[in-house]
């Protein structure tokens, strides 16, 4: 009996371990080879999406196969496995009823199946990342303080977050729900996390950073809820075509970093910048594409919304050596059409934007139209046929009066996908458009 419940166990979480990865990673099982193929036709049917779309506005953008304009293949990722630098682990109840495993979902919420599995088998999270997660586990299932699933029921172990870089460094950074703890027992909870992995079980890991935040929402910035440095050094540091750069907890870098050098390079020579073009980096992140780009142009101008990432971004410009680069922090809608309501015609300007899933706000494409300097833009999206595909055809349409929106359209001219995100269906698009 005891043999055949066993059996049963080990086949569940077979299938369990299996949906997890079809799940995070949907190409694991295929050759690459055909994993880029797969993308490159996602990519082509989202570029004759586009076609049709500016066809109903009256432009005449039909290129030949039915797209906007000329797909290049799939540029493939340097590193195929283990290429992620930033990984999230959850905390909920695991396929044995643990209520304090250390994984990723598989299920739904409205489903009310959702079960936590081991990340152990997900071919894209690096063995560093595991084993931080793995050393988490074992020190909440040792505390007598539950996890927290749902904030109304209590609890207070909640998610890590573990990033790396190819210098060797390691963060951690975990969530947890205060709850109505006091400062002395938080103080208590923080001592015991920093010495297990300092001096206990986790020193393993050999974490260069270890972050504490305590969270009472789903997400936290780090304005709402500090980060606090509980052992190591306050960043850790990556190279990227032969620069440095400063990581904060919070800050965003690409999450496949040899792909992303691949990105840059091919960004520098598609803005065909000379000595005296600006380059304007919107949602400039930690600066990195400025910054690899810094020496080609007179100047750099960055825009981002993430306060870290700014000051970030302008340590990593000191670091380097360059002085040609000045970062702006605020909200791309509020900063940019005041930066460029005074532009010279003179200037020539070169856009690259790198924006978040949820695109442009209409008033940043509606500064780009109306800057009569930028005849170059190069847009980089992670999901081209979201809200991605709305600033495309902002960008694109005819001048409309009503809108505000007076500036020359931008017409697509190039196409070209990065896999930055092997196993999954997700790749990077870089789509240039000029005017």
């Amino acid at each position: 009996h005891r043999s055949q419940e066993s059996s049963s166990c080990g086949h569940c979480l077979a299938v369990l371990l299996s949906r997890l990865a079809n799940a995070v990673t949907p190409l694991w099982r295929l050759p690459y080879q055909e994993q880029l193929q797969v993308k490159y036709e996602s990519q082509r049917k989202i570029l004759q999406t586009l076609a049709s779309r500016l066809e109903e506005l009256g432009i005449d953008a039909q290129k030949p196969g039915g797209l906007c304009c000329p797909l290049q293949p799939v540029v493939p990722s340097p590193i195929i496995n283990g290429y992620r630098n930033k990984s999230t682990f959850s905390v909920n109840r695991g396929p044995n009823g643990n209520p304090k495993t250390v994984g990723l979902y598989v299920g739904t919420g409205r489903g009310r199946n959702i079960v936590c599995v081991k990340a152990n088998h997900v071919e894209n999270i690096p063995s560093k990342h595991k084993q931080v997660a793995q050393c988490y586990e074992e020190f909440i299932s040792r505390s007598p303080l539950d996890s927290c699933i749902l904030f109304h029921e209590g609890g207070h172990w909640r998610e890590l977050v573990v990033r790396t870089t190819s210098c060797g460094h390691t963060m951690a950074i975990i969530t947890f729900h205060p709850q109505q703890l006091g400062q002395e027992a938080l103080a208590t909870q923080k001592a015991l996390l920093k010495e297990f992995f300092t001096c206990g079980p986790g020193a393993v890991c050999a974490l260069t950073s270890l972050y504490f935040q305590e969270s009472t929402m789903t997400r936290c910035s780090h304005e709402q809820s500090p980060y606090q440095l509980l052992h190591g050094a306050p960043h850790i540091f990556e190279e990227l075509l032969g620069l440095k750069f400063r990581i904060s907890p919070d800050a965003f870098f690409q999450v496949n970093t040899a792909a992303a050098e691949v990105l840059y390079q091919t960004v520098g020579e598609l803005c065909q910048a000379t000595g005296d073009t600006v380059l304007l980096d919107i949602c400039c992140g930690t600066g990195t594409i400025g910054l690899s780009l810094a020496h080609q142009v007179s100047k750099v101008i960055g825009v981002e919304v993430v306060e870290k990432a700014i000051e970030d971004a302008e340590w990593n410009a000191a670091l380097n050596g360059i002085s040609n680069c000045e970062f702006h922090s605020g909200k791309a809608e509020a900063v940019l059409p005041q930066l460029l309501a005074s532009w010279e015609d003179a200037q020539p300007l070169v856009a690259v934007v790198n924006p978040s899933r949820a695109g442009l706000h209409y008033r940043v494409v509606r500064a780009i139209r109306n800057c009569r300097s930028i005849r170059r833009l190069l847009y980089i999206s992670c999901k081209p046929e979201g809200e991605a595909m709305r600033n495309f055809l902002e960008l694109c349409c005819p001048p409309d009066p009503r809108k505000k929106l007076a500036g020359e359209p931008f017409a697509p001219v190039l196409a070209i996908p990065f896999d930055m995100f092997p196993h999954t269906v997700h790749c990077e698009l870089v789509l240039l458009f000029t005017r």
